[in-house]
């Protein structure tokens, strides 16, 4: 891979992470959920920033990202008998937990012994230079300085993700996948506006090449075409895909012209395309220019994306399932390279389409996905009582682990081919 290739292969793996992160995210807040970090990359930090309750990291490797959020797998802030500085605000209470005492920073020494950020918000502990133990309140947004160097909040209990209602889990787990499908849809209706004129997948010719078949036969600007030979066509993929794999010499097409009936009979030409043989006739599909055809060439566009991705979904496993169906980060990486070579606009198109790969396969109820979370939402929304911890545990482990395997052997096989 060239720089080149290089450069859009991040472009396009961080916008596509970031924005469906940036679903989760922006519907959690909304949800009064605390989000302790929003990272875009894994790995080591490069940059980091607070605002509004939350640390913003940029990472090392830009292969991922996630939404930190206040609940999730979480695990105690604090070690018993570790040391720390602390600072206090005008009431007393300490409104920020240094953890990296070796560094240089201003702050009270404190050994804690035991402490519960959670409800109670205290730390037990010895000030710099005490004999007797002492008991400090934790202001309820006070921050802590990891030892990565990540200042991140505390996490008292209501602002935990379980601590909100199970309506509104749902929506955030939704929400990163929504937010892949909306990506598409935005950057298919830009791409509408990027180019002269759009095709809306109508049945309707727009221009007939002068000395080809259609031509000849009579065909004309403005006909609708309605039927080929026994196949009833409504779209113009029909239309092309009817010609182009008609095995006879001549076509019986039916179209609608000034809304009367006409069959014309077309005999096709046999042309070789990147060495593949295919039919035409000398027909191209009526074009707009207006701003509700570019809009809607947005929403056809991505709708026929969709069609195609669950199509291949549901033959996955058509004719036994083949590791060759799938394709990980390698794979994508060189087709991304291929597709930087001709072009941004084609950049974007190819985005689009990954995005709402990315989408729909959150979607699938696997454990760990977000479909699956929102399958154990289903549950405990019908049973009106949260599923027991160690039950959402040991099911999100279990396909955690399925996908990691999966993702194994697919880069394992994407490499050897």
């Amino acid at each position: 891979m060239n720089v080149t290739s290089i450069i859009a292969f991040i472009f396009v793996f961080g916008v596509l992470v970031t924005v469906h992160e940036f679903g989760h995210f922006f519907v959690a807040k909304k949800s009064g959920v605390l989000v302790r970090e929003f990272a875009i990359g894994m790995g080591p930090k490069l940059l980091s920033w607070n605002r509004n309750h939350t640390a913003y990291t940029i990472r090392i490797l830009p292969v991922g990202g996630y939404v930190r959020m206040a609940g999730m797998d979480e695990e105690p802030d604090l070690d018993a008998g570790q040391r720390l500085r602390l600072t206090f605000n005008e009431q007393g209470k300490v409104t920020k937990i240094d953890t990296q005492i070796d560094e240089a920073g201003i702050g009270v020494p404190f050994q804690v012994d035991s402490f519960d950020l959670s409800d109670a918000l205290t730390l037990t502990g010895y000030s710099d230079n005490a004999t007797e133990m002492t008991t400090v309140h934790v202001d309820h947004d006070a921050t802590i300085i990891e030892e990565n160097g990540v200042e991140v909040q505390v996490a008292p209990r209501d602002v935990w993700l379980q601590s909100a209602k199970v309506w509104k889990r749902a929506l955030i787990n939704i929400a990163g996948p929504v937010m892949n499908f909306i990506l598409a849809l935005v950057i298919f209706s830009g791409v509408g506006f990027a180019i002269a004129s759009v095709g809306l997948n109508e049945p309707i010719i727009g221009t007939v090449q002068k000395n080809m078949p259609a031509y000849q036969a009579g065909l004309k600007s403005g006909d609708k075409i309605t039927q080929i030979d026994t196949v009833k066509t409504t779209t113009w993929d029909q239309i092309a895909n009817a010609i182009g794999n008609s095995k006879k010499n001549q076509l019986n097409i039916t179209v609608s012209r000034n809304g009367h009936k006409k069959q014309v009979e077309v005999r096709p030409k046999t042309v070789k395309i990147n060495g593949v043989q295919t039919k035409q006739i000398g027909i191209i599909e009526k074009k707009h220019t207006d701003t509700i055809s570019r809009l809607k060439y947005g929403l056809i566009n991505t709708g026929a994306t969709i069609g195609q991705i669950w199509h291949a979904l549901s033959h996955l496993f058509t004719g036994g399932f083949s590791l060759d169906k799938l394709g990980g980060p390698v794979s994508i990486a060189k087709t991304t390279s291929s597709v930087a070579k001709t072009g941004f606009l084609n950049i974007l198109i190819f985005m689009a389409m990954l995005s709402l790969n990315l989408g729909i396969m959150n979607l699938i109820p696997i454990p760990a996905l977000d479909g699956g979370k929102l399958i154990l939402n289903l549950l405990e929304g019908i049973l009106r009582r949260p599923l027991p911890q160690s039950f959402e545990n040991a099911v999100t482990i279990v396909g955690a682990v399925f996908i990691i395997i999966l993702m194994i052997a697919v880069t394992i096989n994407d490499i050897l081919r």
